[in-house]
């Protein structure tokens, strides 16, 4: 099992900044609605905490503070390409550091966070298209999903 005990302060810190980096690529992707947005984020952590105990890394992961960068981005694509790198950083650090079912978890939490994200605008009510998530969103969740391998 791997823990937080595994991670450099700074290595951690990076385990930490990728789930609400991939909800701010798909905040982002799609404007408007980013409240709603931002407390469905809040949600996913708060859901992953009742589903706690199939790997010690997420549990940790869920119950500590999610870490944002606070730089100031000049455009929305530095923003995505930014978090993308805190995405892929914190894959590479798990895939030396823990377990290949651990990764897997951390891999399913992000995916689904940012799908939650996507939805959280459009819950209650269907586009004219019948879907809940724009194709911008769905774009930015095919970038999450690549830069998690």
């Amino acid at each position: 099992m791997t823990t937080k005990a595994d991670f450099t302060e700074e290595e951690w810190k990076a385990v930490l900044e990728a789930p609400p980096s991939a909800g701010m690529i798909v905040i982002a992707s799609d404007r408007g609605g980013s409240i709603r947005e931002s407390f469905s984020m809040a949600k996913a952590y708060t859901e992953a905490r009742k589903e706690h105990g199939e790997s010690e890394l997420l549990d940790e992961l869920v119950t500590a503070k999610p870490e944002m960068d606070h730089t100031r981005f000049h455009s929305p694509e530095e923003l995505k390409e930014a978090s993308l790198k805190h995405i892929r950083d914190a894959v590479e650090l798990l895939k030396a550091k823990a377990t290949p079912e651990e990764l897997e978890e951390y891999r399913k939490f992000i995916v689904g966070l940012a799908n939650r994200v996507a939805e959280a605008r459009k819950e209650g009510f269907m586009g004219l298209s019948g879907d809940r998530v724009s194709d911008d969103e769905e774009t930015a969740i095919g970038e999450i999903s690549g830069a998690l391998g």
